[in-house]
């Protein structure tokens, strides 16, 4: 039975019921889409002198990544087009290369782009110790020149500086088996009221769990998990070597001939450790860090310049916030992953649908048997969605990768 106006134009908008249902939708999109735009506007405004972060991206993957959606757009275009001319092989031949550009732009972007993001380090200076950092911020040179002070020292971080009182790890064990037990002693006595015993129960399960736990952040059982050791020569921070009580830890991990860093994401887990108190960074700087009076050094930059061979010490005291390039980094990098997270979730919902119209299945390719233009219509409403998410990509590249 042939569904009313799903082939035919309405003879009220002069559209078949997909293209008129998917212009409707790409209206709520572009308030979806408007709306995370807007905030990265205001934010962006509202931001302090120095704390926007800019030229942190990789501008050739950005650009390669943008090619390879403009070539899907043609492509979608001329897999409708044959099929509208009934050559059935072309348009198998479009759409699978369509198909793989929307995958190629997926695997840039979640196997090499983000990763990288989850490596990297950046520690904003507080403001009243900027001045002791000024060999790797130049500060007194931005502003002869008039511009944003630099408040951040970025890297790749090689290895932390320690101390650690495994008694206050003792202490806390100590004090959850005294509860558990005087929760025990008053669950045996009977006195209690049965939401009393309730309550009672649900505590000793929690400090139960706990504890359990307690073993698994003692630093001795810590670092081996994480692939960590402590220096036995006190590594490269210079505070290892004027205070015996301050301990170097790097990875076990070796890339070739030169030691893995500590992941951003494994010195958080540390500093949470019971009687572990992080004291200075260690880390390659990036080049504007390294070489903060060398404009080839500054952002941003068209090719992507990794962290230096120099090495820089952070003291974390002086340090504002630290993480990787993540969410938590700033205001900039969630609006990034939000807009980029959400833009890739559309990259693959129109891959799967077009991957449903290639294949050869009732709903998909076979219907080019039994009805080729009600096909074409399909493929048509699912390159207009295409189209946007393109459109969408080229609003993010210039606003996240070059401005």
């Amino acid at each position: 039975m042939q569904i009313p106006h799903e082939v035919t134009a309405r003879p009220d908008t002069g559209l078949y019921n997909a293209k008129l249902g998917i212009w409707l939708f790409l209206a709520s999109e572009v308030m979806l889409f408007g709306g995370l735009f807007s905030a990265y506007i205001f934010l962006r405004m509202g931001a302090e002198d120095g704390y926007w972060p800019h030229g942190l991206l990789n501008v050739p993957v950005g650009a390669a990544n943008t090619v390879v959606l403009i070539l899907s757009s043609v492509t979608v275009v001329l897999a409708w087009a044959s099929l509208k001319m009934r050559k059935f092989s072309q348009y198998k031949l479009w759409m699978g290369i369509s198909i793989l550009c929307g995958a190629l732009f997926l695997i840039v972007k979640l196997a090499y782009e983000w990763p990288q993001k989850f490596e990297h380090f950046g520690a904003f200076i507080k403001k009243d110790a900027i001045a002791k950092y000024e060999p790797y911020l130049d500060n007194e040179g931005m502003k002869r020149k008039k511009l944003a002070p630099r408040v951040e020292v970025s890297g790749h971080l090689h290895e932390v500086t320690m101390t650690y009182d495994p008694k206050v790890w003792e202490g806390i064990v100590k004090e959850q088996e005294t509860n558990l037990q005087q929760i025990d002693d008053r669950l045996k006595s009977g006195k209690e009221s049965k939401s009393v015993t309730s309550e009672l129960e649900r505590d000793r399960k929690r400090i139960a769990a706990k504890l359990k736990e307690m073993p698994s952040v003692k630093l001795e059982n810590f670092l081996p998990k994480h692939d960590l050791e402590i220096a036995k020569e006190g590594g490269h921070g210079g505070a290892a070597h004027h205070d015996p009580s301050v301990q170097t830890i790097h990875s076990t991990k070796m890339h070739g001939s030169e030691r893995a860093g500590v992941t951003p994401a494994t010195a958080e887990k540390l500093e949470k450790l019971p009687g572990l108190k992080l004291v200075t960074f260690e880390l390659g700087l990036d080049p504007i860090n390294a070489d903060p009076t060398n404009p080839e050094s500054d952002k941003p930059h068209f090719w992507y310049k990794g962290s230096t061979k120099t090495h820089g010490t952070i003291q974390r005291q002086d340090v504002e916030s630290w993480s990787a390039f993540a969410p938590k980094h700033s205001p900039y990098f969630a609006v990034y992953f939000t807009i980029t997270g959400l833009h890739g979730l559309h990259v693959l919902a129109g891959v799967l649908i077009m991957l449903y119209f290639w294949l050869p299945v009732e709903g998909g390719a076979n219907m080019f048997k039994r009805n080729p233009e009600h096909l074409a219509n399909r493929v048509e409403v699912v390159g207009l969605f295409w189209h946007f998410v393109d459109l969408v990509w080229i609003f993010v590249f210039p606003i996240f990768y070059l401005l």
